[in-house]
């Protein structure tokens, strides 16, 4: 059902709307040229239960259109249209995914960017199923969730054939158990001609196809991501390290966070008949939800991780790297285009790395969770603020939360379309 409301403007507005991705100027795709109207509402009605603001070009006006179902919010989707006359809408889905106590608006920035480097390319919809309080509802709830809400999506956008993730802090683990839930293996059938003048020589074969919400995936993007959990020594790095509070931490973490505190420090042992934590039932694969079969069925999978100043996740667990693999100091270089990216490491995992990783016993949880985990290949992008006068809220600003108190971190999210992989 819609509703429409409108109220003069004191001045003539210029729009550069993150919802709908306008720029400087009149809408791309909303004005009315004859038959062309009818299928230019019916891309915006693709949008489905949420806000946009229109200009009208003849009353100078501020039209509010809102489609609202049962007032339940399931998000933004972000596009642009390739023209207003052919609309050819983009192929690449990209899921963004706050963290804690967050909500959609905390991607606004960087979906603006990724329109505007790659307008006629990619859909951006801003997760808005876990926000607030609902953060506090545990990994495997806020997982379920997300999954629901991006065939939700999905379903919206039947144009769309590949998909990446994008996740902030929490998020990340919660991306990471909801496309566990999406994956599949589809069946293909291909056929190879023998002779092509010949067509009764053609060979059929049948192969299994990894799709994330039928989609082909293609980047899974973690951002400051406590990978490893919050229990490990410096994980949880505003607690300084010392002993008896990290000890005491994962005691009453549960009071402030809910089940999502107790997944976060590894005491949600007595959830499972094995009495083994979710965040390491997440580094295997079971026969209910194949967690590292759909991480491996991304081309690619990118860790941006804060070497300092983040008093929320400690660099080892949000760069999935145990403390002698962060790169040395001598190694750490000012890079030109982006000031604050200061080490990159391309694809490795410990299989290539050092042989035989998945054999032996585990010293202890975190290390099973590394040795699962490093199973796949990841880059990683470390990231550093030291000389930031935003430097002490860094957890925020590798995100760019909000462009006033977070701008330094401009040049990550830069960093992050420069290597998106289409």
């Amino acid at each position: 059902m819609f509703a429409v409301t409108s109220k003069p403007l004191f001045a003539t507005l210029k729009f550069d709307s993150f919802t709908l991705g306008f720029r400087s100027g009149l809408p791309r795709f909303l004005a009315v040229r004859g038959n062309s109207g009818r299928a230019e509402m019916e891309f915006i009605r693709k949008l489905g239960r949420r806000c946009c603001f229109v200009q009208s070009r003849k009353t100078n006006r501020k039209v509010e259109v809102i489609e609202s179902e049962n007032n339940v919010v399931t998000g933004e989707d972000v596009f642009e249209a390739v023209s207003a006359g052919a609309m050819v809408p983009p192929d690449h889905l990209v899921i963004m995914v706050n963290g804690i106590i967050g909500s959609s608006a905390d991607w606004r920035y960087a979906a603006k960017q990724f329109l505007n480097r790659l307008p006629d390319k990619v859909i951006v919809h801003c997760s808005e199923c876990n926000s607030s309080t609902l953060t506090f509802d545990g990994v495997d709830r806020m997982g379920e969730r997300l999954a629901t809400e991006v065939l939700t999506v999905v379903k919206r956008w039947p144009e769309v054939s590949k998909i990446s993730f994008v996740s902030h802090s929490l998020g990340g683990l919660v991306a990471r158990y909801a496309i566990g839930i999406l994956y599949e293996n589809i069946p293909i059938i291909k056929s190879s001609n023998l002779n092509e003048k010949n067509t009764n020589n053609s060979e059929q074969k049948q192969f299994l196809e990894s799709k994330i919400a039928g989609l082909q995936p293609v980047n899974f993007i973690t951002v400051a991501t406590p990978h490893l959990g919050s229990r490990g020594h410096r994980q949880l790095p505003f607690l300084c390290g010392l002993p008896f509070l990290e000890k005491r931490a994962p005691l009453t973490a549960h009071w402030l966070v809910g089940r999502s505190g107790k997944h976060l420090f590894l005491s949600d042992n007595d959830d499972d008949v094995d009495g083994r934590p979710l965040l390491l039932r997440m580094v295997y694969d079971s026969e209910e939800i194949k967690f590292m079969s759909a991480l491996r069925s991304f081309k690619r999978r990118v860790a941006y991780a804060n070497a300092n100043y983040d008093h929320v996740v400690g660099w080892n667990t949000s760069s999935i790297r145990r403390q002698h693999e962060l790169p040395k100091p001598n190694l750490l270089v000012k890079h030109e285009k982006y000031p604050h990216i200061i080490h990159v490491e391309g694809e490795s995992c410990d299989t290539i790395k050092k042989g035989t990783s998945s054999l032996g016993v585990p010293q202890n949880l975190e290390e099973e969770m590394l040795r699962g985990l490093t199973q796949v290949p990841w880059e990683r992008v470390d990231v550093s603020f030291h000389k930031s006068t935003q430097r002490y809220v860094a957890h925020n600003t590798i995100q760019v939360k909000s462009y006033w108190l977070n701008s330094d971190g401009a040049d990550v999210v830069l960093h992050m379309i420069d290597n998106f992989v289409l």
